[in-house]
């Protein structure tokens, strides 16, 4: 019907493991994508996805949300507290689905790549790559399906194939794959969680700046 409707869900991961394991949502961010890749009659993305990575992220992407008068979007928020981007980041350029957050004037060894709560993660990680004399380049990827709609040169100037990738995403790792493709690797969750604070959940599951740094290594090992 190509109606604007806004959605918005929150709790988008395995962090609301305070009340059980079967509450987390950590399928649900798959199935929603997936209304990104139907296309209406008229050819049109049948639906905006969006996971901001921070507050301001969030602004930029409420305001692409209120624009898009042609589709539903759907809006997925994270329950914890998040850290910010790194300082300077041209928030403006979400509307592109995906974009450079740090090292994009220098040459790098390994792509950095999520959305959400994830992105600050891989933030944590690469200051400890970098303190190894390992250059990260981080991007952000509020929207696939916004991001397929840019002309191939913007999408493999951020994502250039054949450099070496590591996606990090608390739900099911398929959301990356068509992202991260055959040039690396996905931290992800194929199950449900566990039920404990998020924070104790983190550091079982690998959702730590230092767990990046670790499975970074190793991947660039191989």
């Amino acid at each position: 019907m190509e109606l604007p409707v806004k959605f918005i869900w929150t709790h988008d991961a395995f962090r609301v493991g305070e009340d059980g394991p079967t509450h987390e949502p950590v399928e649900q961010e798959a199935q929603i994508r997936l209304m990104e890749k139907l296309k209406t009659h008229k050819g049109r993305n049948s639906m905006l996805v969006l996971r901001p990575a921070d507050s301001d992220e969030t602004t930029a992407a409420w305001k692409l949300a209120m624009e898009n008068t042609v589709s539903p979007t759907g809006l997925i928020f994270s329950r914890q507290n998040i850290k910010t981007l790194p300082a300077g980041n041209d928030y403006s350029q979400a509307d592109k689905g995906a974009y450079i957050v740090a090292g994009s004037d220098e040459e790098f060894d390994v792509i950095l790549l999520a959305s959400g709560s994830e992105v600050a993660t891989l933030v944590a990680g690469a200051e400890m790559l970098r303190a190894d004399d390992i250059k990260c380049r981080i991007v952000s990827v509020p929207s696939e399906g916004l991001f397929r709609r840019q002309p191939k040169a913007y999408q493999n100037r951020i994502l250039p194939p054949g450099k070496p990738k590591f996606g990090m995403t608390a739900g099911l790792p398929v959301t990356l794959e068509g992202l991260v493709g055959q040039d690396g690797e996905i931290w992800g969750l194929s199950s449900f969680g566990f039920s404990a604070p998020y924070k104790v959940l983190d550091e079982k599951l690998g959702f730590t700046g230092q767990n990046v740094y670790n499975q970074v290594k190793k991947m660039l090992k191989k």
